[in-house]
């Protein structure tokens, strides 16, 4: 008999559920405010509770508690949430699916990576665009912590980063070296040394990346290793913000070779020859092995595995002079 009913609840919980429903469900609880949910949908608040309540009534179990006069989600907000997550993928990726079979240069990829491949990504694209008009690219350049949440969120086509996941459910392919060096101003009294000992370096003050971040873990793994620590004076979350911080005088700072075009062959900065640099690592593709890869994001991949070995022999490594 309960099985019965059960039967009859999940029907009538098929049949009254609709993608509108998740739809605001999802947006409340991301901003954990239905008057926030209602500006970004373009509805109005009321009209938003009226769908929540609708929901509840269907599932018959709360979906949001208030705490401290915040909604929060309920554990069974919580799996709804799941839920949707898994349902709007399916759609994604067959909305993508849908395009790629009538067309394999027609679709949309989305890409996260770190954000010093911004100054490189335009060149390294500067082919595959006009190659593949109707192919479009969405990127996100953030920081790596960040794409790392993107990555269990299963958000992106690709991730591209140094340091994935030890996860047997990613497919990593080795992309393109990214040397780090130490910088200074070009009027520094190390400039032109011939070998500067990490010991020496360790009485400047530094200007460093944000703790997480890509270049940060690669300058603590190195200096665990030689058991030195580097006197931080600034911490900044951006390249951009690391190199003016250099220009004002304020300290040194650890940066990618990729990101110091202009300021080198202006002469406003100088690489410095440190003890164990330039610090190379290795960026990589990674996808979900249980993520649907289409024709495009196929050819994208493709593409940019022969580019990184069609540049392997420069690097796109600038000159200091």
């Amino acid at each position: 008999m309960n099985n019965y009913l059960d039967l009859i609840h999940r029907d009538s919980l098929l049949n009254s559920l609709s993608l509108e429903h998740l739809r605001i469900f999802e947006a409340a609880a991301r901003h954990k405010s239905f008057t926030r949910a209602a500006a970004e949908l373009y509805t109005t608040q009321p009209s938003v509770s009226r769908h929540i309540k609708q929901l509840t009534e269907t599932i018959g179990t709360p979906l949001f508690e208030y705490v401290d006069n915040r909604i929060q989600l309920t554990p069974t907000g919580e799996e709804i949430l799941i839920i949707y997550k898994e349902i709007f993928q399916c759609l994604r990726d067959f909305d993508t699916k849908l395009i790629d079979l009538k067309d394999i240069e027609q679709g949309q990829l989305k890409v996260s990576a770190v954000r010093t491949l911004k100054y490189i990504m335009p060149r390294l694209l500067q082919s595959f665009c006009p190659q593949h008009p109707h192919i479009r690219i969405a990127f996100e350049f953030t920081n790596h912590e960040e794409i790392l949440t993107r990555m269990q969120e299963n958000m992106d086509d690709f991730y591209i980063l140094t340091y994935p996941p030890k996860k047997d459910d990613f497919e990593i392919n080795p992309f393109l070296d990214n040397s780090l060096v130490v910088v200074a101003p070009s009027n520094h009294l190390l400039v032109n040394q011939a070998y500067i000992s990490l010991e020496r370096l360790a009485k400047e003050k530094f200007i460093m990346r944000e703790k997480g971040s890509e270049n940060r873990i690669a300058v603590d793994t190195l200096l665990a290793q030689h058991d030195t620590k580097l006197p931080v004076k600034l911490e900044v979350n951006s390249n951009r913000g690391a190199k003016q911080a250099v220009l004002c005088g304020l300290g040194l700072a650890v940066l990618s070779i990729y990101t110091l075009n202009p300021e080198l062959q202006q002469n406003q900065l100088s690489i410095l020859n440190v003890e164990g640099f330039p610090l190379v690592q290795k960026w990589q593709i990674i996808s979900l092995k249980n993520r649907w890869i289409s024709p495009a994001a196929s050819t994208f991949l493709k593409y940019m595995l022969q580019e990184s070995v069609a540049n392997r022999d420069d690097n796109f490594l600038l000159s200091a002079g």
